[in-house]
């Protein structure tokens, strides 16, 4: 995919993400991004969180609800005993 927009830099250095773009990459309001300046360009990439990955991100491994259940229990034995 690639999409390509011409677009100017407001008031204080304001930059505006076109509707396109911030839906192909699943960018809303309050999304965090890394900037990255190298020699003549602007590089924006968005950062995912957990939950975000969690969601909408590749699934490399599966986990069944009750190896889910015994690892929560797992750790909450960890923290008390902390």
């Amino acid at each position: 995919m690639s999409l390509t927009f011409k677009r100017r830099i407001g008031k204080k250095r304001v930059l505006v993400i076109p509707k396109a773009i911030a839906e192909a990459l699943s960018l809303e309001e309050g999304s965090a991004v890394k900037i990255t300046a190298t020699e003549d360009k602007i590089i924006i990439e968005p950062l995912r969180d957990a939950i975000w990955l969690s969601l909408h991100g590749e699934k490399i491994a599966r986990i069944t609800l009750k190896e889910l259940e015994e690892e929560s229990l797992e750790q909450q034995r960890k923290y008390l005993k902390e």
